[in-house]
């Protein structure tokens, strides 16, 4: 069945188990995005033989064109980020030159950061499927069992964590870090686009802070980023890193076609002014979709909408005579062993839906998803077009349906769909300079290494800030440099 009759379907369905007291159609716009073709290019002659022979056994001959940009850029020893779309193949872009490296150089090291754990699991994952001894990779966060720690920092050479482990982790005792960091070559930070606000302003602080201990240690690691597509992101990663960075906005990745349709959920009552919850349509739909075969992922605001969604879904399922187990939740708060399992499932199939909060809207690699459902307005169109790229990942005609919020926002944009498929990205905006940020972090800079007078890794000049810390009683002057007082 194609997108537009499935659709057509489900409306039919719906409207006759919960009918709309205008007898509306719940579909409000529809549109079909046309694919795009692939841009591909022939895989540099001077990789490694073995590392041709392993993207070969996972199927890869050639490039995308931003893909060859970006090892490109790597092997001139540029900082850059890549800012493509959905399901672009931005992990290739890091993957390539770090494992390049390490086949090269048997002494290097490579720091993988993202915002969430999920993510660095699956890039645990996808390294692992190489299947290459050079490449010793072990995740290192807050699931990390204390004993498998100090054999993590004798023997990886890759290390995936996320920001707030660098930050409680790795910084504060760098010195037991001292031979990685010194090796350090790489650091690759993932789906930087997330780190925006006051939340991307203590990223930023936290990266100059590894500036300051990798430069401790005479390294010099090349930052290579990952981004969806925003508005600004080569000013944002050097707003990020405070590095002149390169960016590769120009995807080379292939789309398939999209049916993108804007959901309104019934009135109720049209005297009262009610309708159906946005969350009672949306577990419809993940019913209906999972019902006819295609792989859907419903993207809820909140871990207990994700949990109704699901159970919601189970029993009209199960009133069907379909199998309720084949959808669940996934949310934070979960066991690990629980989001693992959910993630293999979505992998080999024997899961057909999710319902999941914006864990799973980043890149983790869920398998082959046809269609996603969004219960209301993500906050950024960028968001938007995050989860809806998470379906058609494996170039089939993609299902894409935005779900409507009962508020004036989302009603809006039912009724003036142009200003949600053609409004601009917007652009990601942090201050590192901000004092309430800054100061906090200067006192763990000063723990983790001296303070220097005249020190620009931060972006400005710290010398009031730190006038106003010693005056507090945090740090202490000794010899031109601020130490921690201990306090």
């Amino acid at each position: 069945m194609d997108a537009d009759s499935l659709l057509r379907s489900l409306d039919e369905a719906l409207s006759n188990a919960v009918p709309s007291a205008r007898g509306a159609p719940r579909i409000a716009a529809l549109q079909h995005l046309p694919a795009r073709p692939a841009r591909t290019v022939a895989l540099p002659q001077d990789v490694p033989e073995l590392l041709v022979a392993r993207l070969g056994l996972l199927g890869i001959d050639t490039l995308y064109s931003h893909q060859a940009e970006a090892l490109a850029q790597v092997r001139s020893g540029r900082h850059v980020v890549v800012a493509t779309g959905t399901a672009s193949g931005k992990s290739l872009c890091y993957q390539l030159p770090l494992i390049e490296r390490l086949l090269r150089d048997d002494k290097a090291t490579a720091l993988y950061l993202a915002p969430t754990k999920a993510l660095a699991h699956d890039q645990l994952r996808a390294l692992r499927d190489f299947r290459l001894p050079h490449v010793r990779a072990a995740a290192y966060d807050g699931d990390t069992p204390r004993a498998e720690r100090e054999a993590i920092r004798r023997t990886a050479n890759v290390l995936l964590t996320n920001p707030d482990m660098l930050h409680v982790g790795l910084l504060p005792g760098h010195r037991r870090w001292g031979d990685f960091l010194h090796r350090l070559a790489l650091v690759v930070v993932d789906e930087c686009h997330v780190a925006r606000g006051v939340f991307g302003s203590h990223v930023a602080a936290i990266l100059r802070r590894l500036r300051r201990v990798c430069d401790h240690y005479s390294a010099r690691p090349v930052f290579v980023m990952a981004s969806a597509t925003i508005g600004n992101p080569g000013e944002h990663a050097h707003a990020l890193t405070g590095l002149d960075v390169a960016e590769i906005v120009d995807d080379g990745s292939p789309r398939p076609p999209v049916a993108f349709a804007l959901w309104e959920p019934p009135l109720t009552d049209e005297a009262a002014g009610t309708r159906r919850s946005t969350l009672a349509e949306t577990a419809g739909l993940l019913a209906g979709i999972v019902e006819h075969g295609p792989a859907t992922l419903a993207f809820v605001k909140s871990r207990k909408g994700a949990e109704l969604v699901a159970a919601a879904a189970r029993r009209l399922l199960a009133a069907e005579g379909a199998d309720p187990d084949a959808v669940l939740a996934y949310r934070g708060g979960h066991l690990p062993e629980e989001r693992r399992a959910v993630e293999r499932g979505l992998i080999d199939g024997t899961l057909r839906g999710v319902a999941a909060t914006d864990a799973l809207e980043l890149g983790v690699d869920v398998g082959s998803l046809d269609a996603v459902v969004v219960a209301g307005w993500p906050g950024t169109v960028a968001s938007l077009w995050q989860q809806v790229g998470r379906a058609g990942r494996r170039g089939r005609e993609a299902l894409a349906v935005f779900v409507a919020a009962d508020n004036p926002l989302d009603h809006y944009l039912l009724a003036n769909p142009s200003q949600l498929w053609g409004r601009p990205l917007e652009a990601a905006v942090i201050d590192v300079t901000n004092p309430y940020v800054l100061g906090p972090h200067l006192r763990c800079a000063a723990w983790e290494l001296p303070l220097e007078s005249g020190e620009a890794v931060f972006g400005t000049d710290v010398g009031e800030l730190v006038a106003q810390e010693a005056a507090a009683g945090t740090l202490r002057e000794r010899a031109g440099r601020w130490y921690w007082a201990g306090r």
